[in-house]
């Protein structure tokens, strides 16, 4: 299969890293993988990142900048181990509810645990669910936030459909997703750090290099910033924009339902 990225006409549905499956297979594929790598989850978006996803959630964050009210509602997706919800919550003042929703319930149930040990349960819902099919009113939420989810979900355009039907009017949407690097030099340290080094520390971590293969290997395939950001107005949103981190190895997308 091409290693090219995938426009913003699609693509990802039937991509699973640089292998073409028949559609419908990649979700379940996915969920294997994060079965896996559920209990060092954080340990692998170090090795992916280099420890920098820490600093570009924390910018996601002040981006967000949530309100200090007890009626702000905030939707995570994707994000099982609850890593973007406390930092909402916590900047919020704990007034904030955030649901943490996630396809597999091996990440919500390391989120669950890591929430009882930071006394922030009554503000954290965690649902299990689809991203394509969310199971919740129109209009239910001031935010819609996913770090490092998007790339994993099949239909994209399903996905951002489905978050702009459950955000309020006025609500914003955040996706925090690597991306296409765009510093030449740094491009070839990074592509040489992907595929040779994070899949050997994977395998040293973890006891298996295949799950960390094919994360690397979606990172290539999802869509640039300008294709992302095309794909993020097509789903009706409002003032997209982005802003690249560390020369583009990640972007934090914006959107507004106005």
């Amino acid at each position: 299969m091409s290693e090219s990225r995938t426009s913003a006409d699609g693509g990802m549905e039937t991509s699973y890293g640089f292998r073409e499956v028949p559609g419908g297979e990649k979700q379940g594929l996915v969920n294997q993988v994060f079965h896996k790598v559920a209990k060092r989850y954080d340990i692998m978006n170090d090795v992916m990142s280099m420890g920098m996803h820490r600093v570009w959630k924390d910018a996601m964050i002040a981006a967000l900048n949530p309100r200090k009210e007890p009626g702000y509602k905030v939707l995570d997706v994707a994000g099982g181990t609850g890593d973007i919800a406390f930092r909402i919550v916590e900047a919020s003042g704990r007034q904030a509810h955030a649901t943490v929703l996630d396809i597999n319930g091996s990440m919500l149930g390391v989120g669950a645990e890591r929430a009882e040990k930071k006394k922030l349960s009554g503000n954290l819902t965690f649902v299990e669910a689809n991203a394509e099919e969310l199971p919740f009113e129109a209009a239910s939420f001031d935010a819609y936030t996913i770090a490092f989810g998007i790339r994993n979900v099949p239909r994209i355009d399903v996905a951002l459909a489905e978050a702009y039907r459950v955000l309020k009017r006025g609500g914003r949407l955040l996706v925090l997703e690597f991306s296409e690097v765009d510093m030449p030099l740094l491009d070839t340290i990074y592509d040489a750090w992907s595929f040779n080094a994070i899949p050997q520390f994977g395998k040293a971590i973890t006891g298996d290099a295949e799950p960390y293969q094919y994360l690397v290997e979606s990172i290539r395939k999802f869509p640039n910033q300008e294709n992302f950001a095309a794909m993020i107005r097509q789903a009706g949103f409002s003032r997209v924009s982005y802003t690249n981190y560390t020369g583009g190895i990640a972007a934090l997308h914006s959107g507004w339902k106005l």
